[in-house]
Protein backbone atom coordinates (compact mmCIF):
# COMPACT_ATOMS: atom_id res chain seq x y z
CA UNK A 1 0.00 0.00 0.00
CA UNK A 2 0.89 3.48 -0.43
CA UNK A 3 2.69 5.81 1.98
CA UNK A 4 -0.15 8.55 1.08
CA UNK A 5 -2.77 5.39 2.74
CA UNK A 6 -0.73 4.61 5.12
CA UNK A 7 -2.91 4.30 8.48
CA UNK A 8 -0.59 4.60 11.50
CA UNK A 9 -2.16 7.77 12.99
CA UNK A 10 -4.23 7.31 15.90
CA UNK A 11 -7.09 8.75 16.81
CA UNK A 12 -6.48 11.61 19.50
CA UNK A 13 -10.37 11.47 21.00
CA UNK A 14 -11.23 7.39 20.04
CA UNK A 15 -13.53 8.75 17.46
CA UNK A 16 -14.14 6.40 14.73
CA UNK A 17 -16.49 5.90 11.50
CA UNK A 18 -18.12 3.55 10.38
CA UNK A 19 -18.21 2.24 6.33
CA UNK A 20 -20.36 -0.03 4.81
CA UNK A 21 -19.05 -1.69 1.86
CA UNK A 22 -20.14 -5.01 -0.82
CA UNK A 23 -17.76 -7.38 -1.61
CA UNK A 24 -18.00 -9.16 -5.09
CA UNK A 25 -16.14 -11.73 -7.48
CA UNK A 26 -17.57 -13.96 -10.01
CA UNK A 27 -13.64 -15.02 -11.43
CA UNK A 28 -11.29 -17.03 -10.50
CA UNK A 29 -12.87 -19.31 -7.06
CA UNK A 30 -15.11 -16.32 -6.06
CA UNK A 31 -15.15 -17.33 -2.56
CA UNK A 32 -11.38 -17.19 -2.19
CA UNK A 33 -11.18 -13.82 -3.53
CA UNK A 34 -13.53 -12.80 -1.28
CA UNK A 35 -11.64 -14.39 1.82
CA UNK A 36 -8.44 -12.67 0.33
CA UNK A 37 -10.19 -9.18 0.14
CA UNK A 38 -11.39 -9.53 3.60
CA UNK A 39 -7.48 -10.43 4.49
CA UNK A 40 -6.45 -7.46 3.24
CA UNK A 41 -8.68 -5.11 4.80
CA UNK A 42 -8.42 -6.79 8.22
CA UNK A 43 -4.46 -5.93 7.61
CA UNK A 44 -5.13 -2.55 7.39
CA UNK A 45 -3.55 -0.56 10.83
CA UNK A 46 -6.04 1.01 12.81
CA UNK A 47 -9.13 -1.03 10.79
CA UNK A 48 -11.28 -3.17 12.65
CA UNK A 49 -13.67 -5.37 11.21
CA UNK A 50 -17.54 -5.02 13.00
CA UNK A 51 -20.21 -6.61 11.21
CA UNK A 52 -20.34 -9.04 8.57
CA UNK A 53 -22.81 -11.01 6.43
CA UNK A 54 -22.77 -14.67 4.90
CA UNK A 55 -21.75 -15.40 1.40
CA UNK A 56 -24.75 -14.91 -0.94
CA UNK A 57 -24.48 -16.47 -4.61
CA UNK A 58 -26.41 -13.78 -6.85
CA UNK A 59 -27.40 -14.13 -10.54
CA UNK A 60 -25.61 -11.36 -12.50
CA UNK A 61 -27.73 -7.86 -12.58
CA UNK A 62 -28.30 -6.04 -16.73
CA UNK A 63 -25.35 -8.44 -18.04
CA UNK A 64 -27.08 -11.73 -17.54
CA UNK A 65 -24.16 -13.59 -19.83
CA UNK A 66 -21.26 -13.98 -16.95
CA UNK A 67 -20.90 -16.41 -13.92
CA UNK A 68 -22.72 -15.88 -11.04
CA UNK A 69 -21.64 -13.24 -8.63
CA UNK A 70 -20.34 -14.17 -5.10
CA UNK A 71 -21.29 -11.40 -2.94
CA UNK A 72 -20.33 -10.37 0.92
CA UNK A 73 -21.39 -6.97 3.35
CA UNK A 74 -18.57 -5.92 5.49
CA UNK A 75 -19.41 -3.11 8.14
CA UNK A 76 -15.23 -1.46 8.80
CA UNK A 77 -14.58 0.71 12.28
CA UNK A 78 -11.88 3.72 10.55
CA UNK A 79 -10.21 6.32 12.30
CA UNK A 80 -10.75 9.47 12.60
CA UNK A 81 -8.99 10.99 10.01
CA UNK A 82 -9.83 9.08 7.55
CA UNK A 83 -12.54 10.73 4.80
CA UNK A 84 -14.61 8.64 2.57
CA UNK A 85 -12.81 9.47 -0.53
CA UNK A 86 -9.43 8.80 1.04
CA UNK A 87 -11.23 5.73 2.23
CA UNK A 88 -12.74 4.89 -1.57
CA UNK A 89 -8.96 5.16 -3.26
CA UNK A 90 -7.43 2.90 -0.46
CA UNK A 91 -10.54 0.34 -1.77
CA UNK A 92 -9.53 1.17 -5.52
CA UNK A 93 -6.00 0.51 -4.74
CA UNK A 94 -6.81 -2.99 -2.65
CA UNK A 95 -8.75 -4.40 -6.30
CA UNK A 96 -6.22 -3.45 -7.66
CA UNK A 97 -3.68 -5.16 -5.60
CA UNK A 98 -6.02 -8.37 -5.28
CA UNK A 99 -6.01 -8.37 -9.61
CA UNK A 100 -8.89 -6.09 -10.76
CA UNK A 101 -8.23 -5.11 -14.01
CA UNK A 102 -10.88 -2.40 -15.29
CA UNK A 103 -11.76 -3.71 -18.92
CA UNK A 104 -13.95 -0.28 -19.32
CA UNK A 105 -16.69 -3.13 -19.82
CA UNK A 106 -19.55 -1.95 -16.78
CA UNK A 107 -21.20 -4.60 -14.90
CA UNK A 108 -19.08 -7.63 -16.36
CA UNK A 109 -16.65 -10.52 -14.95
CA UNK A 110 -14.39 -9.52 -12.62
CA UNK A 111 -11.61 -11.01 -9.85
CA UNK A 112 -12.80 -8.89 -7.16
CA UNK A 113 -15.20 -5.81 -6.46
CA UNK A 114 -15.32 -3.28 -3.60
CA UNK A 115 -18.25 -1.06 -3.34
CA UNK A 116 -18.20 2.03 -0.60
CA UNK A 117 -21.82 1.66 0.35
CA UNK A 118 -21.79 4.52 3.18
CA UNK A 119 -19.89 5.91 5.52
CA UNK A 120 -21.38 7.10 8.75
CA UNK A 121 -24.52 9.38 7.68
CA UNK A 122 -22.51 11.16 5.01
CA UNK A 123 -24.19 12.30 1.72
CA UNK A 124 -22.34 13.40 -1.39
CA UNK A 125 -22.39 13.29 -4.62
CA UNK A 126 -18.72 14.34 -6.91
CA UNK A 127 -17.22 13.23 -10.09
CA UNK A 128 -14.93 10.59 -7.50
CA UNK A 129 -17.72 9.37 -4.78
CA UNK A 130 -21.53 9.40 -4.61
CA UNK A 131 -22.42 8.49 -0.84
CA UNK A 132 -25.03 6.48 -0.07
CA UNK A 133 -24.10 4.46 -3.03
CA UNK A 134 -26.58 5.48 -5.49
CA UNK A 135 -27.91 2.06 -6.02
CA UNK A 136 -27.74 0.66 -2.72
CA UNK A 137 -31.90 0.51 -2.61
CA UNK A 138 -32.11 -1.30 -6.06
CA UNK A 139 -29.64 -3.93 -5.36
CA UNK A 140 -31.14 -7.26 -3.75
CA UNK A 141 -27.52 -8.47 -3.26
CA UNK A 142 -26.28 -5.50 -1.29
CA UNK A 143 -29.35 -5.04 0.65
CA UNK A 144 -29.84 -8.78 1.62
CA UNK A 145 -26.47 -9.39 3.46
CA UNK A 146 -26.43 -5.61 4.71
CA UNK A 147 -29.82 -7.08 6.40
CA UNK A 148 -28.39 -9.56 7.99
CA UNK A 149 -25.48 -8.05 9.29
CA UNK A 150 -27.64 -5.13 11.21
CA UNK A 151 -31.30 -5.87 10.77
CA UNK A 152 -31.84 -2.14 12.73
CA UNK A 153 -29.40 -0.05 10.11
CA UNK A 154 -30.56 3.50 8.80
CA UNK A 155 -29.65 5.15 6.06
CA UNK A 156 -28.80 8.61 5.74
CA UNK A 157 -32.34 9.46 4.71
CA UNK A 158 -33.89 7.92 8.47
CA UNK A 159 -35.15 5.01 5.71
CA UNK A 160 -34.10 1.67 6.61
CA UNK A 161 -33.02 -1.62 5.38
CA UNK A 162 -35.69 -3.65 5.91
CA UNK A 163 -38.02 -1.39 4.74
CA UNK A 164 -35.56 -1.33 1.41
CA UNK A 165 -35.76 -4.77 0.84
CA UNK A 166 -39.58 -5.48 0.96
CA UNK A 167 -39.93 -2.46 -1.84
CA UNK A 168 -38.38 -4.67 -4.13
CA UNK A 169 -38.59 -7.80 -5.91
CA UNK A 170 -36.42 -10.73 -5.41
CA UNK A 171 -36.28 -14.09 -4.61
CA UNK A 172 -34.05 -15.46 -1.30
CA UNK A 173 -33.78 -19.36 -1.13
CA UNK A 174 -30.26 -20.52 1.53
CA UNK A 175 -27.73 -17.88 0.28
CA UNK A 176 -28.69 -17.92 -3.51
CA UNK A 177 -30.24 -14.37 -4.23
CA UNK A 178 -32.54 -13.50 -7.76
CA UNK A 179 -33.57 -10.87 -8.76
CA UNK A 180 -35.38 -9.62 -12.38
Amino acid sequence: MSESYSMEQGSANGERHLAWICMGSNQENPAFQLQRAEQALASLKNVRIEKSSSVYRTEPQLVKDQPWFFNRVLCLSLPSFMTAERFLRILLDLEIGLGRIRSGRRYGPRVIDLDLLLFDDVCMESDFLTLPHPRIKERAFVLVPLHEADSELRFPDGSDVRSALEALEYTLEDDVIRQP
